[in-house]
């Protein structure tokens, strides 16, 4: 069962890769079942299985006595949309020029512009930007990395009318757990509980995490964080987690005094992200606590700042570029009516520097 299931599947992704590539395009006719039977070695049934599941999501019809073709899609109809609209909070973030970067090669060679707006992470940017989008005609899609997304966001509506007109939305990095809106991120509960494990395995059992408030991600983060530590039957306490919002994350000296009281104690810290993690390196050691001699510290993003800080930090990869480019090609077959299994989240690894000690059968 599972083995027909992987053949079927294999026909059907097969299929929907050459419509990204535009080897098929609207109105070709696909090879009948028994040639893709043979081609792919499996049975006529499977073939009809998958040709089932592709005219479910709308990519192909069947058109009785004559075969079945690729449906034509909105960007190929007289009134031709090529604009896509990728919303982000920052621009100078290390992580999305390469995000960006991805978006904008597959969806070039697709045939189709990218209009680029920042938000700065306020929601009054971003409702101009979303009332601006409901006025235009010219969209085909839209990639966007929500605003605040930990919190109660009075934009919403605008994403639902967004909706409403029919327009292939797409969230990156986190997205709205009210909207029943597809995503490609990090898998953040994942990345955390991994982190945390490693922390676990190199002897620490007093650990503590400074993590955004107000995204998304900061609360999947927590998830991961609790999950590992419960697994592992440590203790959790309040006292032990700094929260901070993205204006604090930009100039953690200023939470200095919040963060040596709450951590005190606690012999390695999950930081939500590396630029994080690079400025708590320069506070710990201005107080004349030393990493990771003293408390070690782990991060995600696996950026520039990791490699480059004055004591190089282990930190989690962060796919960027990759996560950039297939945002593009969910989005793409989103535009093409797919919206099946749209929602892709990405694994991680641990990149090991000198920031994390470990203390295991030594006295801490």
């Amino acid at each position: 069962m599972q083995e027909a299931q992987t053949k079927y599947q294999a026909l059907i992704n097969c299929i929907n890769e050459q419509i990204v590539a535009k080897a098929l395009r609207p109105g070709d006719k696909l090879p009948s079942e028994n040639e893709l039977a043979e081609q792919f070695h499996i049975s006529r049934q499977t073939v009809r299985k998958a040709i089932g599941v592709l005219e479910e999501d709308g990519v192909v019809c069947r058109v009785k006595g004559s075969g079945t073709y690729l449906n034509y899609y909105p960007q190929e109809n007289p009134e031709q949309k090529n604009n896509i609209a990728v919303i982000t909070t920052y621009v100078e973030s290390y992580i999305f020029p390469k995000t960006i970067h991805g978006i904008e090669k597959v969806l070039s060679e697709s045939g189709y512009s990218v209009q680029i707006s920042f938000t700065n992470n306020t929601l009054e940017k971003e409702k101009s930007i979303l009332e601006d989008l409901l006025a235009r005609n010219d969209v085909a899609g839209v990639i966007v990395e929500g605003t605040k997304s930990g919190l109660p966001n009075p934009n919403i509506h605008l994403y639902r009318k967004l909706i409403a007109k029919k327009l292939p939305v797409l969230f990156i990095n986190t997205y709205y757990p009210e909207l029943d809106v597809p995503h490609v991120s990090l898998n953040d509960v994942s990345v955390a509980k991994k982190a945390v494990n490693y922390l676990i395995q190199n002897g620490h059992r007093d650990i503590g995490a400074i993590l955004k408030l107000d995204d998304g991600q900061g609360r999947q983060r927590y998830l991961g964080y609790l999950s590992a530590m419960e697994a592992a039957g440590y203790p959790v306490t309040d006292s032990r987690m700094v929260w901070i919002d993205t204006d604090e994350s930009k100039q953690l000296a200023y939470c200095t005094d919040k963060i040596l009281n709450r951590l005190e104690g606690c012999t390695a810290l999950l930081c939500y992200n590396d630029q994080i993690a690079f400025q708590l390196v320069r506070i710990l050691m201005q107080n004349g606590i030393k990493v990771p001699e003293d408390v070690s510290i782990i991060s995600i993003d696996d950026s520039d700042l990791a490699r480059h800080s004055e004591v190089p930090i282990t930190s989690l990869t962060h796919p960027k570029e990759e996560l950039g480019a297939k945002a593009a090609e969910v989005l793409l077959q989103l535009i093409a009516g797919r919206k099946n299994n749209a929602t892709f989240e990405f694994d991680t690894r641990v990149m090991e520097r000198e920031s994390v000690k470990n203390v295991i059968n030594k006295n801490i």
